[in-house]
């Protein structure tokens, strides 16, 4: 778990020792863990939400591009491959299922280490489909195997829960 850490401040020390002792409380306080793990949240939550909410036509219904990409487009990039996504519709349900209810879950930091592992896994198969972007993919699988980690941080639901249902009250 991350702690809010500070370094102690010391009062023996040269004007440019203090000067750097200073500056290095102000990017502590900027970058505090809290409000790390929750850029990280929102971060690895917009591409998949972007992606999710472009394959539905309406409540429970994909559109018709959704699936006509796991149908045609798509391949999963295997050796002796590539290879079509078995059951494209179902594969297409199950990833916008996915795109949108992963990326609730951490902007509320509500089960948010499991939507960090959902949208790992996502993340490989996206790889898998599409090897070429390895360069983002690796981020989005850094960024989710932080959240998993080191949890949601303070600014979640997760916390408060956490706090509400604790026995030490």
């Amino acid at each position: 778990m991350i702690t809010d850490q500070r370094m102690p401040a010391s009062t023996n020390l040269p004007p440019l020792g203090l000067l750097v002792d200073k500056a290095n409380h102000l990017v502590q306080t900027i970058a505090a863990p809290s409000i790390v793990q929750l850029v990280l949240r929102v971060a690895l939550a917009v591409p998949f939400w972007r992606s999710g909410i472009l394959k539905w036509g309406g409540f429970l219904k994909l559109n018709d591009t959704a699936v006509t990409l796991f149908s045609d487009e798509f391949m999963l990039h295997l050796p002796g491959g590539p290879y079509h996504f078995p059951a494209p519709t179902v594969m297409a349900f199950l990833s916008g299922c996915g795109e949108i209810t992963f990326p609730i879950l951490l902007i509320l930091g509500l089960g948010t280490r499991f939507a960090g592992l959902g949208l790992l896994f996502m993340t490989l198969i996206v790889e898998l489909t599409v090897p070429d972007g390895w360069p983002i993919h690796l981020t989005w699988a850094a960024m989710a195997l932080a959240i998993m980690a080191y949890g949601p941080g303070r600014v979640s639901l997760d916390h408060l829960l956490g706090r509400a249902l604790s026995p030490e009250r």
